[in-house]
Order: C-alpha cells, then structure tokens, then sequence
C-alpha cells in the first residue's frame, strides 16, 4: 500500500465510525486530505494531544483510496497558542478550506500562506490583513484571480462585483454590495493602512466568499458574533 510522509496541519476532526475518528488535513504535497485513525488503546494519549488544530505536524498517510488511514503522527514544532478573536479566526481559515478545497490536489502556495497566517495569528498581528491575504491566496488556488484592471480603465466612481464578469459599472441602483473604485485601486496595490479600503476588502471577499459557498453560512463567523 502506497505511504507517504509528509507536512500537515488538521483542519479538522469528528468521530466516525465505532472506534474511529475522521481527520482532515491540509498537507504540503497533497493538499487537503481525509484520513482515519483508530480511538482505541492504540490512539495513546499523546497521539490524542498532538491531533490538535494549529500545530504543526509530520504524518505517515497509509492507503491507495480516498480516504487514508492515519500510520504515524508527530510535531514538527510546538502548537501556535491562538486566543480570542485570533482562535476564532484560525477556526474560520480552517473551516474555509474544508469546505472549499478540493481532495487530493496540491495546494503549496496555500499551504505556506495557510502556516504564516496562523504564526502570525498567534502573534497576534492584525487579524483582517491576514485574513484578507489567505482569503486572497486561497481564490487564486480556486482559480478565481480578481481582475482589477477595470477600475483603473474606467471613469467610474462605483462598481459592482460578479463573479462570472468582475467588476462591473454602478449605473443602476441595485440590492449587492457596491464598491468605491478608488478603494479598488488601493487593495489592487496592496495599499491596506486606511480603514475604509480594509472595510471594503472585506466586504468584497465576504460577497465572493459567500458565493462559493452558495450562500450557506460559515460556523466559525457565528463565534466572532457570539463573542463580540
């Protein structure tokens, strides 16, 4: 049976069947990936201890199917401590690509963004440039690259967003998010210091985000409500 070892975080974990418990992770060469491991007496307490998110683990994947089986699991360095609004918002990159990515296909720029977004939380820099950056990471894997040349071509104060035709002129009045073109141009350059550009960013990705997900809510934003 084919085994490989690789880089790997668990985004995620729920029990499965009698004495088994389903893992998923996103790894470096094989994207993200499900994986069973046994609960019984074989499952020791350390195992149980390293099976956590946001550590940062070395695992032994066994099997030729779509679902693995879980041979080794180890650290590769200690847990990055997350709290608060930056646990939350480790919770939502997780759930972000357990629910969007694709099985089996590498991801490595992903996952790279994915271990410097979550050491960045645990340093607890601001929370919405990381977030905007994964998020803008993580489309671009999907293969949806936002073209903002538009908002520089076009005498137009205001823009609408689709996601099948990108931006398109404010001209009528309409019930979807309407984006300032000068705050376009400023997240096209990566200039995020002002507070309204951030503001705006995030309710872009926000409208794609959803779209994706065919309007059907993430848990992990219902935390940030619960705890704010």
């Amino acid at each position: 049976m084919e085994e490989l070892e690789q880089s790997a975080f668990l985004l995620h974990s729920r029990p499965y069947r009698e004495n088994q418990i389903l893992l998923e992770f996103i790894t470096a060469q094989q994207g993200k990936i499900s994986a069973i491991s046994y609960l019984g007496k074989s499952l020791k307490s350390n195992k149980k201890a390293l099976l956590q998110p946001f550590t940062p683990l070395r695992i032994v994947l066994k099997g030729q199917g779509n679902l693995k089986y879980l041979k080794r699991v180890e650290s590769e360095k200690k847990s990055y401590q997350l709290v608060g609004n930056y646990l939350y918002s480790g919770f939502y990159l997780n759930e972000l690509q357990v629910r969007l990515l694709g099985e089996h296909i590498p991801y490595d720029e992903l996952f790279c963004q994915y271990q410097h977004s979550i050491e960045s939380l645990s340093q607890q820099a601001p929370i919405e440039i990381v977030l905007r950056k994964f998020e803008s990471i993580l489309l671009e894997e999907l293969g949806m690259t936002i073209d903002y040349s538009p908002v520089f071509t076009e005498n137009t104060l205001n823009y609408y967003y689709y996601p099948e035709q990108g931006f398109i002129p404010a001209v009528n009045k309409l019930a979807q998010p309407c984006y300032n073109s000068l705050h376009l141009q400023e997240i096209a350059q990566d200039n995020l210091s002002a507070k309204e550009v951030m503001q705006t960013y995030k309710i872009l990705m926000r409208q794609i985000i959803n779209h994706l997900l065919d309007g059907k809510p993430l848990n992990s934003r219902k935390l940030f409500i619960q705890h704010s």
